[in-house]
């Protein structure tokens, strides 16, 4: 793999060093960020630390092409959106780059994917076409080099029937899938797998009601007989992620950070273990912005681990929403 100098941070002074290098290049090369420090008054030789840095919002990568100037996009992976809205696009210069990231990301949690059968019921990204989970677990099945290992889009008997047959092997098995469709193969095939690592990401994408993750969790639980649900928080806009092991707390890889900032001042941040909306660094997304405001509601830990909570209500009216159209 190769040498990206954010992948061999290993402390809070290689991080800030790193980050500031990221910021300096990208506030002079990307133009959507240059021109959104200038409307909010940021002159980048000004800011020493990284938690000066400001956060492009996320809302950006709907309206504008986010990506050095000097560069081409070798893909484009597009949010789920809907018809109301318009869908986010992540221009991504490198994809050996995401590769490398998102690899890294996962053997930190979970070690060799050579180690697992992986299994993915990830229908309404499936359906798009130009998803990066998508693109992520496509790469991570074939590395499994496991005969089991695939996409089920909605074949939840076969897919029974597999989990049972690892189940009786003993064979080390991830069930990567998305929350609703997770729950109609719990429903419809529940089963007894205490070894099974259940890893939910995404939501009901409005095929089911919504829940609160506690009740999401307290049902999978039951229906798979495990005890604790993993989780996998990534998002188009980004090309690293973070992985609970249970109880929805989410721990980073070293070259992501999370700040939560109030959530009507997008520009003061809160203390921990209060709720705000979510910010990202993650210095992976060297070729586009790796400093990111989401839509997203958390809540941080003093260790740096976090929690998601939810979304803003009125996620398109908020914040710096009116430097949208500048």
């Amino acid at each position: 793999m190769n040498a990206h100098p954010f992948f061999s941070i290993t402390d809070e002074a290689a991080f800030q060093e790193v980050a500031l290098q990221v910021f300096r290049e990208q506030s002079k090369k990307v133009k959507v960020y240059r021109e959104y420090l200038a409307a909010i008054n940021i002159d980048p030789q000004t800011v020493n630390c990284w938690e000066d840095i400001p956060y492009l919002p996320i809302e950006f990568f709907r309206t504008r092409k986010v990506i050095k100037e000097n560069l081409n996009a070798e893909v484009i992976f597009q949010s789920s959106g809907s018809t109301s809205a318009l869908s986010s696009k992540h221009f991504v210069a490198d994809t050996q780059l995401y590769i490398e990231s998102f690899t890294r990301g996962f053997e930190r949690n979970y070690g060799n994917i050579g180690e697992y059968a992986l299994l993915a019921l990830l229908p309404s990204y499936l359906q798009k076409g130009d998803s990066s989970l998508v693109f992520m677990t496509d790469y991570l099945i074939k590395q499994s080099n496991n005969a089991f290992s695939g996409f089920y889009l909605d074949d939840y008997s076969s897919l029974a029937k597999t989990l049972s047959t690892l189940k009786d092997h003993r064979h080390k098995t991830i069930l990567l899938g998305v929350s609703y469709a997770l729950l109609d193969l719990a429903e419809q095939f529940p089963m007894q797998f205490p070894e099974l690592i259940i890893m939910e990401t995404g939501g009901m994408k409005g095929r089911r009601k919504e829940l609160v993750k506690e009740e999401l969790y307290a049902i999978l639980k039951i229906g798979f007989g495990v005890e604790k649900i993993h989780s996998e928080y990534g998002m188009t806009e980004l090309l690293s992620q973070a992985y609970s092991s249970g109880d929805g707390i989410y721990d980073c890889p070293p070259w992501m950070k999370v700040r939560i900032r109030e959530m009507n001042d997008p520009f003061h941040f809160v203390n921990h273990g209060k709720t705000g909306g979510v910010c990202i660094t993650d210095l992976a997304n060297a070729e586009s912005c790796a400093f990111i405001a989401t839509q997203d509601l958390g809540r941080q830990h003093p260790n740096g681990t976090f929690e998601i909570l939810g979304r803003f209500d009125d996620s398109e009216a908020r914040g710096c929403n009116l430097l949208v159209d500048f």
